[in-house]
């Protein structure tokens, strides 16, 4: 682990109630690895909810031809352009919003760069200052700007003024094949669900996959974020129903009305 790491843990430990107790344990027991758990958490989240996108969309259109038509074909044709429409979207989208993150991120430490370069004294005056309005004493304040300043000058000002890691720069293809996988992998549960079983069970069956899986997903992003299970799995539930009763009337309706 980098020095300036431990310095920046040994200040976090004194501003959370000193070297004794909590604040020491909580160093020992692997402080500095909290940013890196944080962000797996982050990207387990994404990837729920990915899934969830994937479960509802395909499985509201294919309970929606269904109820137009039993033709299996038709079905299986609608569900799989569904998936392979939807996992290129939800790629596309996180393409798009990642990039753009990343480029505001490499901004920002270009501009960090820059001004450490250009003014250094004032940039550890703003550092000192920085853990002075954490809590820090202006002499221990000075002491670990200046320590972390001899370590990784860079680093130390990204992660004081912007919380952000040089080595963390998100990658976009990662995350649009992240986002597209999630996505398709939650899409073939309505997929089986409407296609394995006899034709009058479809329906029936799919409503009973599509909403034990988003029951599961939905306590299960609640869990990861400290939430309630019981009240957010209730939520994508009736949310996942109603989309699901919603289509299947409107394929019903044109079915009936010749139109389809």
């Amino acid at each position: 682990m980098p020095k300036f790491l431990g310095v920046a843990a040994v200040a976090s430990a004194w501003l959370d109630g000193g070297m004794t107790g909590t604040g020491s344990e909580a160093l020992h027991e692997g402080e500095p690895h909290r940013v890196d758990l944080s962000a797996r958490l982050n990207w387990l989240r994404a990837s729920i909810l990915g899934a969830n996108d994937g479960i509802v969309s395909v499985a509201a259109i294919v309970v929606g031809v269904a109820g137009a038509t039993a033709g299996t074909g038709t079905i299986l044709t609608a569900g799989v352009a569904a998936l392979v429409g939807g996992a290129v979207s939800m790629a596309l989208g996180e393409y798009v919003s990642v990039s753009s993150q990343r480029d505001s991120q490499r901004d920002l430490i270009a501009k960090e760069r820059r001004e450490l370069a250009e003014k250094p004294e004032e940039e550890l005056a703003e550092l000192t200052a920085l853990y002075e309005q954490k809590g820090l004493r202006p002499e221990t304040a000075r002491r670990v700007a200046e320590e972390l300043t001899e370590q990784d000058v860079l680093a130390a000002h990204l992660a004081a003024e912007l919380n952000i890691d040089e080595d963390d720069v998100v990658s976009p293809w990662h995350a649009a094949f992240a986002s597209a996988v999630s996505f398709a992998v939650g899409a073939v549960l309505p997929l089986l669900g409407i296609l394995l079983p006899p034709a009058p069970w479809r329906v029936a069956v799919t409503f009973a996959v599509v909403l034990a899986a988003l029951a599961a997903t939905g306590s299960l992003g609640a869990r990861i974020g400290g939430g309630s299970k019981r009240r957010a799995g209730f939520r994508v539930v009736i949310g996942g129903a109603l989309a699901l009763a919603f289509t299947f009337l409107i394929g019903r309706l044109l079915g009936a009305s010749g139109i389809v």
